[in-house]
């Protein structure tokens, strides 16, 4: 009977596990997920004070009310009371009209965007500055604080269907019809990007979205292996999250990858970018981005074999995932030995609008 219990575990678990999803990233107002995220980017910067606490004041300043609240504390919690209440076409317009002010407040309070510094929470009360995963982030705690169901998704495909390298974020509202991006890279409340990565039958996939209006309903896989209902997909998890504020570190380290503040890498700063990188992988393993961007680190301070291996790791991660962006191809190329790396096209690819 013992070997039996052993055998079947030991057949069982690893289906088990990989269809186990990862729960999407509660980061609503005032929790501990989004507490702690700002605390540490207020860590880093050396910066006194609370990140609720600017953004508190910031919603006194900017004169946009939600539900006649005097505090933001207060106006969310009436709105979460209405939500509460609310149900089916009631509550869907009771969680656009939420998404709409949150796109107009964060817009309002921050009103300058910056890749270069916007994904630091210690930006916004330093700069008055905000990059997409940053106000995503907002966004997505304030519409959870508001008792809606919302997350994040990352972007490779763009509203005008212009293909990136993962590159940009967006927060997702979930209705009853089915899910609703809010970005405030944009100048309206809802936008269409035109492709997604997100949890979806057991891991984590790029589809493209099938919309109705403004509305997400179903995501048909990359792969050509079906479509789920927009109930089915996952949005990222706190791990994820975690993972792409280090990536976008890595990126953005003075002298690092894209040679930041210096116009060119130096080995300081790569060494720096590599070790934000690992971070990245160690918090979330499935991140393709982080993967394909450390190989292109290892390149750069001169590492060929390191980087080819490491660029294999990131194409299976892609693969698995079910789609391969040009850049990445080109860069799989080169470790197979089949191409020839052009380094300028590739980190070209970075900049893509975040």
């Amino acid at each position: 009977m013992r070997t039996l219990t052993l055998l079947l575990t030991l057949t069982l678990a690893p289906g088990t596990l990989a269809a186990a999803a990862p729960a999407p990233a509660d980061v609503h107002l005032g929790g501990p997920a989004f507490s702690a995220l700002a605390a540490d980017s207020y860590r880093r910067a050396t910066l006194d004070g609370t990140f609720s606490a600017w953004l508190s004041a910031a919603y006194t300043r900017t004169g946009k009310p939600l539900a006649g609240g005097q505090t933001l504390s207060a106006a969310l919690d009436a709105r979460r009371a209405q939500v509460q209440a609310a149900s089916g076409a009631e509550r869907d317009k009771l969680a656009l009209d939420t998404a709409a002010w949150a796109h107009a407040f964060v817009k309002a309070a921050v009103p300058r965007f910056s890749l270069e510094r916007g994904y630091e929470f210690a930006s916004i009360p330093k700069y008055g500055e905000r990059q997409c995963l940053l106000q995503s982030t907002i966004i997505a705690a304030l519409l959870q604080r508001a008792g809606l169901n919302a997350g994040l998704v990352m972007v490779w495909k763009s509203l005008s269907g212009q293909e990136s390298n993962l590159g940009h974020v967006t927060s997702v509202v979930r209705l009853s019809t089915g899910d609703v991006q809010v970005d405030a890279s944009e100048p309206t409340p809802t936008a269409k990007h035109q492709g997604l990565l997100a949890w979806v039958d057991g891991g984590w996939r790029f589809v493209t979205p099938t919309f109705d209006g403004d509305v997400m309903t179903t995501y048909v896989r990359t792969d050509g292996r079906g479509s789920v209902p927009a109930a089915k997909l996952g949005f990222l998890s706190l791990a994820y999250i975690r993972s792409q504020y280090d990536y976008y570190r890595a990126e953005r380290t003075v002298g690092g990858v894209l040679g930041t503040g210096s116009g060119r890498s130096t080995p300081d700063g790569l060494k720096t970018s590599e070790a934000l990188l690992r971070q990245s992988l160690q918090e979330e393993p499935g991140n393709p981005l982080a993967a394909s961007v450390l190989g292109t680190v290892l390149r750069k301070q001169g590492r060929d074999d390191d980087a080819r291996a490491q660029y294999r790791k990131a194409a299976a991660l892609y693969t698995a995932a079910g789609h391969m962006p040009a850049g990445m191809t080109a860069n799989l190329a080169w470790a197979n030995g089949t191409g020839h790396l052009h380094l300028p096209s590739v980190l070209a690819t970075l900049f893509a609008r975040r």
